[in-house]
């Protein structure tokens, strides 16, 4: 299980628990923008968030506030410009699978499952999940290690921070 919101540690819970059906996982980022309707500059705040029944969904929202003017748009898969700000300005999570390492199989299947890659793309990538080197967002991150506790694998979503940047001690079980 992560706890929701960027910065928080990571702690694991076993899979299909209630517990962990339940935790959203989200992440959020502000980006500069232009309003459409008079040209002066605002905000749009952005979210994305993998919500309980498994799906990632993004939502982007701004008001502004020079003529009120108000803008919303939302999703599934996080537009790149979004994600790469979003990396950027909350650093990467990372997917560790603990020991002992299983088979690449199990992971390659649960790959191509969620992010529909071919057999190929999915042996590359199974290859840097066990290195703990697939980087994401948290809330992509902690898809894929729910998934992969779902098919029998000790993996969990940390979030990695930026450089010299002191991490957050995780919350208390509940």
């Amino acid at each position: 299980m992560t706890t929701a919101g960027p910065g928080d540690g990571a702690r694991r819970t076993p899979p299909g628990t209630p517990t962990e059906q339940r935790i959203t996982v989200s992440e959020t980022v502000t980006c500069p923008a232009t309003c459409p309707d008079c040209g002066a500059a605002t905000d749009h705040h952005g979210v994305q968030t993998l919500l309980p029944d498994g799906r990632l969904r993004w939502d982007v929202e701004s008001t502004c506030t020079a003529c009120g003017s108000a803008f919303a748009a939302c999703g599934g898969e996080l537009p790149g410009e979004l994600r790469d700000r979003m990396l950027a300005e909350h650093g990467p999570a990372t997917l560790r699978v603990h020991t002992p390492p299983p088979t690449p199989a199990v992971i390659m299947r649960v790959l191509r499952a969620t992010l529909g890659v071919d057999l190929a793309g999915a042996k590359a990538l199974s290859r840097r999940v066990r290195d703990g080197d697939w980087p994401g967002t948290l809330p992509e991150t902690e898809l894929l290690a729910r998934r992969l506790r779902a098919a029998g694998v000790d993996a969990v979503a940390e979030w990695a921070g930026r450089p010299g940047e002191p991490r957050p001690a995780p919350p208390p079980p509940p």
